[in-house]
């Protein structure tokens, strides 16, 4: 079976005889998104995204996919507080879907509904919404789940079809970003691909109109604009200590972009000096 993981720690398939007196206690703490410095987007999300996440693409060669960007730290999310508050305007579908998650089959094309059991909401006291009735049946509130998560599912599949396009069209350029801080420190985020602003300008006739009949023209010029939030990071992030250096890899889901710091003697620029960011070539 494959789970999309990355805060998931212990998914479990939902059934009636193992889950029929569990009740989920919701609330708007997002404490568990905390350590994830990126999670996926699909491409309907992209206007909203847009509007105050950079949007980048990242992956592995057979499998890449949209995702925004929260922090530069491998496990550092810089929009969730120390009291589990979003203080982004949007949070992604694949956060809100929170604790639920398909997993497929093989074929990848079964899927099963599983929880996180380890979620802290879950509990056998009647607190919050009951996943089935004392019958064994679904309640409406593990409907409206399982209709979330379809919905999810299809808009992640056609997703995955326009980053197979910009692929195809060699679009994606890898990337990274250098953020100078006030303090002297120096951050590197890598591991991240952009959309070639040429070549997208290069593209055939056919090719173009392809993309915006599909409103994918609209979605690539929607991530080309939110790289301009890269610089807005800035103003979120805290001066960090230690001179070390941060090489960790990408989350498993390749969702993850790799981070890398680099602080103290090996900084370029002296304490006090103005901010800044630039977003190059990797």
């Amino acid at each position: 079976m494959t789970v999309q993981l990355l805060f998931y720690q212990d998914a479990k398939p939902v059934t009636s005889d193992r889950h029929r007196d569990v009740s989920i206690k919701t609330g708007h703490s997002y404490a568990f998104a905390r350590n994830v410095n990126s999670v996926p987007v699909t491409a309907v999300e992209f206007a909203q995204a847009a509007a105050e996440y950079p949007i980048v693409f990242a992956g592995t060669e057979q499998s890449i996919m949209p995702a925004v960007i929260l922090g530069v730290k491998q496990t550092e999310n810089l929009y969730v507080d120390d009291a589990g508050n979003w203080s982004g305007k949007y949070v992604p579908a694949f956060v809100r879907r929170y604790p639920f998650v398909f997993s497929s089959d093989a074929s990848g094309r079964t899927f099963i509904l599983n929880i996180d059991e380890s979620f802290e909401g879950i509990n056998r006291e009647g607190r919050g919404e009951r996943l089935f009735d004392a019958d064994g049946q679904q309640t409406r509130y593990l409907k409206e789940v399982l209709g979330f998560l379809q919905d999810y599912q299809s808009r992640f599949q056609r997703t995955k079809r326009y980053c197979d396009l910009l692929k195809s069209l060699g679009l994606l350029q890898p990337m990274q970003a250098q953020f100078n801080l006030n303090s002297g420190e120096r951050r590197s985020l890598a591991g991240f691909m952009t959309v070639d602003r040429q070549k997208l300008k290069a593209i055939d006739a056919a090719d173009l109109q392809t993309m915006f009949g599909n409103d994918e023209l609209e979605c690539t010029y929607l991530h080309l604009h939110s790289l301009r939030h890269f610089a807005n990071m800035l103003e979120r992030m805290p001066a960090s200590g230690p001179d070390v250096e941060d090489t960790s890899e990408p989350a498993p889901e390749a969702t993850s972009a790799k981070a890398k710091r680099e602080t103290g003697k090996s900084a370029a620029r002296k304490g006090g000096d103005e901010a800044d960011m630039r977003l190059e070539q990797a």
